[in-house]
């Protein structure tokens, strides 16, 4: 077939349209805003159970704005606060928090913000509303993570200064499969003979489905002191556990 010149015109403006669109991406939103629904069969903070190994029911709200700029919050159903530290009301913790990221260099980046996490009603004797400073650098693989208590830490009296340096890995396996060690250390001052001090570690394997869905199994263990970590019930909180989660994110 003989193609006359007008022919050869259209279809060169057409396939020059087309390589500029396939090259074309669209712009980066100034922000995100998602959501998160999830459920475990033990909420462990810092490998500290938090509703003395059961189940939990968990949803959380992100805010992220292009230039590095975050909020967030997160809630879930406790007990250590009547079953720990003796008090007749306090079954839920809602943390805020908010933040900045930022890049040093191409593998280097940073994450410097304030998280406190509230629970509403709460009777304890110290009032278990705690807030933290934390600073994260991630290099690669490896993120170290610093968090510091401006006033008193979960419910122990005198404890401002209370802190937590943490060290992870995650590691990509493929096929949305990855595997992220953990090693923490917790201190909390003026707690005769240090009792409240310990050190932490885990291992988690995480499985994205895709569509939002994803699957958490983590073993995880302390060598915490087992009279100050122990419930009134009796349940020692910083025992060895293997934790199932799902979480929807959407």
């Amino acid at each position: 077939m003989k193609l006359n010149q007008t022919t050869v015109i259209v279809l060169s403006t057409l396939l020059a349209s087309g390589a500029v669109m396939a090259q074309t991406k669209a712009p980066e939103p100034d922000f995100t805003l998602s959501y998160n629904v999830g459920a475990t069969t033990d909420y462990r903070f810092r490998a500290i159970a938090q509703t003395s190994t059961k189940p939990a029911l968990q949803a959380g709200i992100d805010f992220a704005h292009k230039s590095g700029f975050y909020l967030g919050t997160w809630t879930s159903n406790i007990s250590w606060i009547k079953d720990y530290a003796g008090a007749t009301d306090g079954s839920l913790e809602l943390d805020l928090y908010g933040g900045y990221k930022g890049e040093i260099s191409k593998d280097l980046t940073y994450d410097l913000g304030l998280i406190t996490y509230q629970y509403p009603g709460n009777t304890a004797a110290v009032n278990a509303n705690t807030t933290e400073l934390y600073a994260a650098l991630t290099y690669g693989l490896v993120t170290a993570k610093y968090s510091v208590a401006t006033g008193n830490f979960i419910a122990n009296p005198n404890s401002s200064g209370s802190a937590y340096f943490e060290v992870a890995a995650t590691f990509d396996l493929g096929n949305g499969l990855t595997v992220t060690p953990h090693l923490g250390r917790q201190s909390i001052p003026n707690v005769a003979k240090n009792a409240g001090d310990y050190t932490d570690y885990s291992v988690t394997v995480a499985k994205d489905y895709g569509n939002g869905v994803s699957v958490t199994l983590a073993a995880m263990g302390t060598n915490a002191d087992k009279p100050f970590y122990t419930d009134t019930k009796g349940k020692f909180l910083g025992d060895s556990a293997l934790v199932l989660g799902v979480k929807y994110s959407f």
